[in-house]
């Protein structure tokens, strides 16, 4: 038996998902297992083997796109891609790189950097993809250095050496390789492109055939917001059994090569692991998305997606939240824009049930149905996908059940179910940090995720867990009691909507809770008929604005009594989370601690009993 949902024949669909049978075990201490009752499907040895059935068996069609210096497409095919992986992978192994010494990369994506992953790890040659922002928004590449001290990369890539040129020096690379796409000048560089004309031989076919499932492919890094970035080791099975269970509850994946414009950076499992791959599996093509979620850099990812149809989208609540007002201020690229999607997904923090009520509110008016709004939990350490709600939703909150070959333990902590994974797609462990790497996982061998979860209905598990926010995001009142911060953020975003983006809950060692939030500048402007002009001073000073918070405040305290829920105080802050101090990651997920450490003035101004009117007093 399966669950149909009737995707329409715009999107020429039918999802016919299988139809969840978990197995469940409750222990003696508390904790609960939750597996799949059906085998996981089959899966390569290793990642280029997808490249190479698709360059075999469609080698002329679109693999990655790209826009030029002109602003038109560019289109590598799948053959193209596969021609020049392997002789960038000769090219490697003659100039001595081998799986001792990761390769680094410092740019953003583009279709060269694809190349080089793929021509990599293809020949055990890890892959260490680095987030631009140590490098170009560093003041000290602190990071950065503890990082290249850790890892000693034997080449370090960037799209163009220039903009890296102060990083590069700070790293003191003189004997390390540089590789770059563009030649700008800057000297002592190779470029990418002598390494496409290498012809491949024995030696090459000699270390793709040593690669394993457990060969160390990349090499992912936590944030770093309370230490220095941790090294996962990701390995070829974890990333091939993580696609391999996508695909095998999303069938419609394989039915039709997929679509998707994507900007989420190759240096997150989201964007690397999961969209990319999920295209290279299924020979589907991604349009690699120059726009950023932030203001000024957002235009482009509507550009482009008023040109190009995807027929499915995954991304983070941010970009919702941007997207949605771009959507209802014009119905044609609202049509446009539903007009092929299969499903949408989010993940990496929860979505507010207001947004998910807009975007659904203009789903059924732009198509006459909804599009099926999907979810995940996973983590770095998980490849990352552990839950997955495949099957739609009426609400926002659910993120699924185990994704076939995965076993999950709910362990009781704090209060909570802590989410615990075992499986294909867990990590071995830190690279070159055996520490960390026990300290990770319980003592019956699960990684410790520090996702706290919820059944839905424990009787009926297939329905599926609510994520229960971040056991370390919680904090006691001087009361004693909890205040469990994942769930009130997003309510009382949701309460305060449209006028917010976000929110950072406080009130740790107070007798009450306070919210420190981040304006939505569009949002408030067109709904209080606002001028352009109007700066952030003048938002957090308009009268009408207050009284709108005052509202949503005095309606969220009114179903939501308990000192665990009730929110006293609210005061609006000017400045957006700064990317280079780890307030906000990349995928745009709020970091509570690294705010609330750096911005104790707001707090303490938060919490002040003779606060300044900027303080509203619920």
């Amino acid at each position: 038996m399966t669950l149909a949902v009737d995707n329409g024949t715009a999107a020429s669909t039918d999802l016919n998902l299988a139809e969840p049978s978990l197995v469940m075990t409750e222990r003696a201490d508390g904790s609960i297992l939750l597996s799949w009752d059906l085998p996981p499907t089959s899966y390569p040895a290793q990642l280029s083997e997808y490249l190479r059935k698709w360059a075999q068996a469609a080698p002329e069609h679109p693999f990655l796109a790209e826009r030029d210096k002109d602003g038109n497409w560019r289109y590598l095919t799948y053959g193209a891609a596969l021609e020049a992986a392997n002789s960038v992978s000769q090219a490697l192994l003659d100039q001595g790189h081998t799986a001792d010494r990761p390769i680094a990369s410092l740019s953003d994506n583009s279709i060269d950097m694809a190349i080089l992953m793929l021509a990599t790890m293809q020949v055990g040659i890890p892959f260490m993809p680095l987030s631009p922002a140590y490098a170009l928004l560093s003041d000290d590449f602190g990071k950065l250095k503890q990082i290249f001290a850790l890892t000693n990369p034997s080449l370090v890539y960037v799209s163009s050496p220039k903009p890296f040129a102060q990083a590069l020096q700070a790293l003191s690379l003189e004997e390390t390789p540089i590789l770059a796409s563009d030649d700008d000048g800057s000297g002592n560089i190779t470029l990418l492109e002598d390494y496409k004309s290498v012809k491949p031989g024995s030696s090459f076919e000699k270390a793709y055939r040593s690669v394993g499932p457990d060969s160390i492919a990349k090499l992912m890094f936590t944030s770093g917001s309370t230490g220095a970035p941790k090294a996962v080791i990701t390995t070829q099975c974890m990333m091939c059994a993580n696609v391999a269970a996508h695909c095998q509850i999303l069938p419609s994946l394989e039915r039709t090569p997929p679509v998707i414009v994507d900007w989420l950076p190759w240096n997150h499992v989201a964007g690397s692991n999961v969209n990319f791959n999920i295209i290279l599996r299924c020979g589907g093509t991604l349009y690699i998305d120059e726009g950023r979620p932030k203001p000024g850099q957002f235009d482009k990812t509507l550009d482009n997606l008023r040109e190009i149809q995807p027929s499915f989208f995954s991304s983070v609540p941010l970009v919702y939240d941007m997207l949605v007002t771009a959507l209802e201020a014009d119905e044609a690229f609202c049509k446009h824009f539903f007009g092929k999607l299969d499903f949408l997904i989010y993940a990496a923090a929860p979505l507010p049930s207001s947004l998910w009520d807009r975007l659904k509110h203009l789903n059924i008016k732009a198509l006459g149905r909804p599009v099926p709004f999907l979810s995940s939990l996973g983590a770095t350490e998980t490849a990352p996908s552990s839950l997955f709600c495949y099957w739609p939703q009426e609400v926002s909150g659910n993120v699924g059940i185990p994704l076939p070959g995965v076993e999950v333990k709910l362990a009781p902590v704090a209060g909570k179910l802590e989410l615990r994974v075992k499986g294909p797609n867990v990590t071995p462990g830190y690279y070159r940090n055996e520490e960390a790497s026990q300290a990770a996982f319980d003592t019956q061998g699960y990684y410790k995720t520090g996702d706290a979860v919820k059944f839905i209905d424990q009787a009926r598990p297939e329905q599926g867990l609510m994520f229960d926010g971040r056991i370390a995001e919680n904090f006691k009142l001087l009361s004693g009691t909890w205040v469990q911060v994942g769930m009130l953020r997003t309510d009382i975003v949701s309460a305060l909507s449209p006028y917010v983006r976000d929110a950072v809950i406080a009130g740790e060692g107070q007798n009450e809770i306070g919210v420190l939030v981040f304006l939505n500048p569009e949002a408030c402007r067109t709904h209080l008929k606002l001028g352009d002009d109007d700066d952030m001073s003048e938002l957090i000073s308009n009268k009408e604005l207050r009284a709108a918070f005052q509202a949503g405040l005095a309606a969220h305290n009114a179903k939501n009594p308990g000192s665990s829920r009730k929110v006293a105080r609210l005061a609006m802050l000017a400045d957006p989370p700064f990317l280079s101090a780890g307030e906000i990651t990349e995928k745009g997920y709020l970091n509570q601690r690294a705010i609330l450490g750096r911005r104790v003035d707001e707090v303490a101004r938060l919490f002040d009993p003779n606060a300044d009117d900027d303080v509203i007093v619920a």
